[in-house]
């Protein structure tokens, strides 16, 4: 085994804390990363992992070889791509809401899979705080404003919201004609989610200022599906990005309440680890990703 593949095995370990995780990542025996990371401590004369019945990690020369490592797998990766009629090609593991990935990347991942063939993709749905470079994922896609500036993170796009509700729920409530109008009786479907503990208010663009109102819930969830679906039997008022809701404001099971009062858009980002330089098959696909997000744009926006 060549001493880049050696490197290669030990940072996935060092990341995934794990011998197990790293060989399921890069689809080789456990006993090949075993033997890789003792064969790479033995060259370097220096202990590279801790290892105890319950977690893997670098020691502290580990730590400083790790970095070291990551810049150079980097560089050798940019230098065979440059020179290389290779293409991108390896594991990219990413993490996206289904909704997300319904919308935005599942149309159009054929293509972008017959272009990068060599490309194996994962996207897994779990969309909660995590530390992505020890759970093993390439990059993250989140929607909201972010908290966690320890990761690069790049704008996709502000999707326009609406505010919606079913004719059902807008015949026994009656039709609300202004913000203040809500507050006479109304309910709201209550979001939870992973990083929003508590439930969010609506909120207005009214002359130029944002206004907030928290009504009153008969019904919380946590998914965006169900909380469109709530919507859709009666169960309350919600906003949501309208990507959402096409095809129910198409059928008419909802429809649009305080138009000219739209809540603020609400941003999309992209997040990746600033400890390693991108991978060619990372650049690629953040490339694609951010062509996606720019057509939906300006599909709202026509």
């Amino acid at each position: 085994m060549d001493r880049f593949e050696s490197m290669r095995i030990f940072t996935r370990v060092a990341e995934r804390r794990s011998f197990t995780r790293a060989a399921e990542d890069l689809v080789i025996p456990r006993s090949t990363v075993t033997d890789a990371v003792k064969l790479l401590e033995q060259r370097l004369g220096v202990r590279l992992l801790e290892r105890t019945t319950r977690v893997v990690r670098p020691t502290l020369d580990g730590e400083a070889y790790y970095q070291r490592c990551v810049r150079l797998i980097a560089d050798l990766e940019d230098a065979e791509a440059g020179f290389s009629s290779a293409k991108p090609s390896g594991l990219l593991r990413v993490d996206v809401h289904g909704t997300q990935a319904r919308h935005f990347l599942l149309p159009a991942l054929p293509a972008f899979l017959q272009t990068y063939p060599e490309i194996q993709l994962h996207i897994s749905e779990v969309h909660q705080p995590m530390d992505i470079v020890r759970e093993g994922y390439d990059c993250i896609i989140r929607v909201g404003e972010l908290t966690d500036s320890s990761l690069i993170q790049r704008k996709l796009a502000e999707l326009e919201r609406g505010t919606f509700a079913s004719p059902d729920y807008l015949e026994r409530f009656g039709v609300p004609q202004s913000v203040q109008d809500l507050k006479k009786g109304h309910r709201m479907v209550g979001l939870l989610s992973p990083d929003q503990p508590a439930v969010a208010p609506f909120a207005f663009q009214v002359a130029r200022e944002t206004e907030t109102i928290l009504l009153p819930s008969d019904i919380t969830v946590t998914g965006p599906e169900t909380n469109v679906a709530s919507a859709c039997v009666g169960l309350g008022i919600i906003q949501v990005p309208r990507y959402r809701v096409v095809s129910e404001l198409a059928r008419s099971v909802l429809v649009e309440i305080l138009s000219a009062t739209p809540p603020p858009p609400i941003p999309v980002h992209v997040l990746y680890s600033h400890t390693r330089q991108l991978s060619p098959r990372l650049r690629v696909f953040l490339e694609w990703v951010a062509v996606q997000y720019r057509q939906e744009s300006r599909r709202q926006n026509h």
